[in-house]
């Protein structure tokens, strides 16, 4: 039960940073920073076992803070280039002669 709280805090704080770091804005409701949070410790502790071998030695297992926010970024750059949100202060070429 202590582990699921403390994934949620490490969570939500790894999703506040993520969304802090990527330029742009991003208007996420607190559930949905969480969820990208969750998803970005998913991610970075995949990226980390793949980089530094974790999953000969303990099996797959969530990434700490850190690598939570590296997942957690490249999770909300992926969201945003699917959706077709751009970065602040850049233009779309759609519509240009």
């Amino acid at each position: 039960m202590l582990s699921l709280l403390w994934l949620l805090v490490v969570g939500l704080v790894a999703g506040f940073l993520a969304r802090a770091l990527v330029p742009g804005k991003d208007r996420m409701s607190l559930v949905a920073t969480l969820l990208l949070g969750v998803s970005g410790s998913v991610v970075g502790g995949l990226v980390l076992g793949l980089l530094f071998g974790g999953f000969r030695d303990r099996g797959f297992s969530p990434a700490g803070i850190i690598g939570s926010v590296i997942g957690a970024v490249i999770v909300l750059l992926v969201y945003n280039r699917i959706s077709g949100r751009r970065a602040a202060g850049t233009t779309s070429r759609r519509g240009v002669a």
